[in-house]
C-alpha cells in the first residue's frame, strides 16, 4: 500500500510541470522608454505563440494572456523592438529604446526669441540702419549712367561709420541671443548632469559657435555637447583663455 502511494506522489510530482507550463494566465504588464524610464503609449504587443496581440493605453500599460515559455514581442514606430520570455512573471516590464538620442525634457522660460529682439533693434535704431547702408554708388540720371557723388560722401561720413558701428553690435548681440537659446543650461546639465560652478565652466568653455547652431540638428547639438563633456571630463577645473575682441583701428590722416 506504500509502495503504491509513492508511485501515485511521484506520478503527480512529476506532471505538475506540465500542467504549469500548458496553463494560460492573464498577465498584466508596463512599456517603459529605456532611457528615461517614462511610460510609453500606443506600443504594439504581441504573444508569438498565440498569435494575439493588443495595443497598450496612453499610461503604458496592457494586458495579455500568456503561458510559460511564450514570447512577447512589443514594437513603436522610432522604437528598437523589445523581446521578452513569459517565465511567470507577475508584471510584464519591457523596456524599448529609442531609435534616436533622446533628448530630456527642459524648463522653457518665457522670454523674446533673437528675432523678436533683433526686430525691435532694427525698429528702434531704424535711423542707423538707412545711414549704413547708403545705397549703390552708381546714378542713372537724364545724361545716362554716373556716379553718384552723395552716395560717395555717405561711404566716407563719420555719422556713416557709427552707423556701421552700431548695426554690427547688434548684429552680434543676435547672433549671441540665438546662441544662447540652443545652447541653454538646463540642456546642458540634463544631458551631463553639471551644475554650479562646472556647469558655469563648461558653458564658457565649450560655447559653440554662431554658425554651427544655426545649421545644428537636436541630434547634432546633443552630440556635441557629449563629446565636449568627454573632453570636460578630463580636466573639469580647466579655464579656456577668452577669445580677444577684435580690433577696429581707424587711421586718421
Amino acid at each position: 500500500m506504500k509502495i503504491i502511494r509513492n508511485i501515485i506522489l511521484c506520478l503527480f510530482l512529476y506532471s505538475c510541470p506540465v500542467l504549469v507550463f500548458g496553463q494560460a494566465f492573464t498577465v498584466q504588464g508596463i512599456v517603459f522608454d529605456k532611457d528615461s524610464n517614462q511610460r510609453v503609449g500606443k506600443v504594439f504587443v504581441k504573444n508569438e505563440s498565440t498569435r494575439e496581440n493588443i495595443f497598450n493605453n496612453a499610461r503604458g500599460e496592457f494586458e495579455i494572456s500568456v503561458s510559460v515559455g511564450d514570447k512577447i514581442v512589443a514594437e513603436k514606430e522610432g522604437f528598437y523592438g523589445d523581446t521578452i520570455l513569459y517565465t511567470g512573471q507577475k508584471i510584464l516590464l519591457i523596456y524599448v529604446a529609442r531609435k534616436s538620442i533622446y533628448i530630456p525634457e527642459v524648463r522653457v522660460v518665457a522670454r523674446r526669441s533673437p528675432e523678436e529682439i533683433l526686430k525691435q533693434r532694427r525698429e528702434d535704431f531704424s535711423k542707423a540702419y538707412k545711414l549704413s547702408d547708403p545705397g549703390s554708388v552708381f546714378s542713372v540720371g537724364p545724361t545716362g549712367a554716373g556716379v553718384s557723388i552723395n552716395a560717395i560722401y555717405s561711404l566716407f561720413s563719420k555719422e556713416v561709420k557709427q552707423a556701421k558701428r552700431l548695426t554690427k553690435v547688434i548684429q552680434q548681440e543676435y547672433e549671441q541671443n540665438v546662441i544662447d537659446s540652443k545652447f541653454t543650461p538646463d540642456l546642458v546639465s540634463n544631458l551631463t548632469g553639471l551644475s554650479g560652478e562646472q556647469l558655469n565652466n563648461f558653458m564658457i568653455n565649450y560655447r559653440p559657435t554662431y554658425y554651427f547652431v544655426l545649421a545644428a540638428s537636436p541630434y547634432d547639438l546633443t552630440s556635441y555637447i557629449q563629446s565636449k563633456y568627454e573632453m570636460f571630463k578630463l580636466n573639469p577645473n580647466l579655464r579656456l583663455l577668452p577669445k580677444l575682441p577684435d580690433l577696429d583701428l581707424e587711421v586718421n590722416n
